[in-house]
């Protein structure tokens, strides 16, 4: 990693344009982030991002939101961390908080080939990011067997749960078969301490019990709710889906028709589908409105953010000892094989449907590995394409 730190300025630019231009849900955007800081700006090291990816896996909350969350963190501090997930979030909370109050959305052919584009962009990012960390993380038979058999699980079951089963049998495979190497050069300090780290892990148990405590305040109530959800999934995404309807059909606050039509909204914006909470806590019977966007927002990413906090600094001397490094090398073949697995399904499976648009993907692949144009310009191609494909 880069020596030098930056701005959180910098940072939020960064970050609100890929919060503008990351479709295709958490696992691209670990593809979309590994283009922009590791192939593109060399914040981090593919080894360093592989890690960090593989550590966000493990935690509970939105693993792309954390990842990004860290990035932003080592290269400018908590303003940084905090200006990445701003960056990040805000422009799909923006559109989900206007689709709540009745904002149109994309109907009719050209709209849903758009968003069929956008879907195809999903999988020409993550193929390239498979490629990519696979030359980089299973140079030898050990690594690429460790990548398949801890990729095929993720084929039957994709659920936070098993994502966690396939980390920890990388890292047993690591430590069984992939001793030696020598231990990486330090990367630049965490800027978090150890006593702040127990602080934050602290402060996720007194809110996570105590929040419900509050709960006779209106907005304690959503922000208690929503901080349960987000507390209580691994591997983010889809995963928080059943825990946010336990939260807000089950009660009453929400309608079931209105939650199945901010979930398909959801779909068709960038950035993490936790900001789903922005249109669910803007209709949340208890306070709706803009101010019940902002705590559910708060409330369902702030969890996650704050067991992030507790584990890095611990992590960050951890990965310096030979064991802990023979493990992480288990740990990012599983990365790869998780990021394969998830790139047949759900990513291909749900996107690719004919030929044509087999071609298209491939195209896109093509424009992003060889001919190296920006993300943001074959996200623009994408969506061109996808609308040329309804008349086909």
């Amino acid at each position: 990693m880069e020596e030098s730190k930056g701005s959180a300025l910098e940072v939020l630019r960064i970050f609100l344009r890929l919060g503008c231009s990351c479709f295709g849900g958490p696992v691209a955007h670990i593809g979309y982030f590994r283009t922009a800081f590791v192939s593109k700006r060399g914040w981090l090291a593919e080894r360093d991002y592989a890690e960090l990816v593989g550590l966000c896996q493990f935690l509970p909350g939105p693993a792309s939101s954390q990842v990004g969350f860290a990035i932003g963190l080592l290269r400018a501090g908590l303003p940084g961390a905090l200006a990445a997930w701003v960056g990040f979030t805000l422009p799909s909370a923006l559109l989900l908080l206007a689709f709540a109050y009745g904002a149109g959305h994309l109907n009719g052919g050209l709209g849903q080939g758009l968003l069929h584009g956008l879907k195809l962009v999903a999988v020409a990012i993550v193929a390239q990011a498979v490629w990519g960390m696979a030359k980089s993380f299973c140079p030898d038979l050990r690594r690429a067997g460790i990548a398949v058999a801890c990729g095929l699980p993720i084929l039957s079951a994709q659920t936070g749960a098993m994502q966690l089963v396939v980390i920890a049998l990388g890292a047993l495979a690591g430590l069984a078969l992939c001793q030696g190497g020598g231990v990486p050069e330090p990367v630049a300090q965490v800027p978090v301490s150890r006593r702040a780290g127990l602080v934050a892990l602290g402060l996720f148990f007194l809110l996570l019990f105590g929040l419900p405590m509050l709960a006779w305040m209106p907005s304690m109530a959503v922000m208690a709710a929503f901080y349960h959800a987000g507390a209580l999934v691994f591997g983010g995404g889809h995963v928080v889906l059943p825990l946010l309807r336990d939260a807000v059909v089950a009660p009453g606050w929400v309608g079931s028709e209105a939650f199945l039509a901010g979930y398909g909204a959801a779909q068709a914006v960038p950035g993490p589908l936790f900001s789903f909470a922005a249109y669910l806590g803007t209709l949340a019977a208890p306070l709706p409105g803009p101010g019940g966007a902002a705590l559910a927002l708060i409330g369902i990413f702030l969890p996650g953010m704050l067991i992030l906090l507790a584990a890095l600094p611990f992590w960050a001397a951890l990965r310096r000892r030979p064991g802990a490094q023979a493990a992480m090398r288990g740990v990012n073949a599983a990365v790869v094989g998780l990021l394969a697995a998830s790139l047949y399904n759900p990513v291909w499976t749900s996107a690719v449907l004919r030929p044509a648009d087999a071609a298209l993907a491939l195209v896109l692949f093509l424009l992003l590995l060889v001919a190296k144009l920006p993300p943001l310009a074959v996200v623009g191609l994408g969506a061109l394409g996808g609308m040329g494909l309804i008349f086909i």
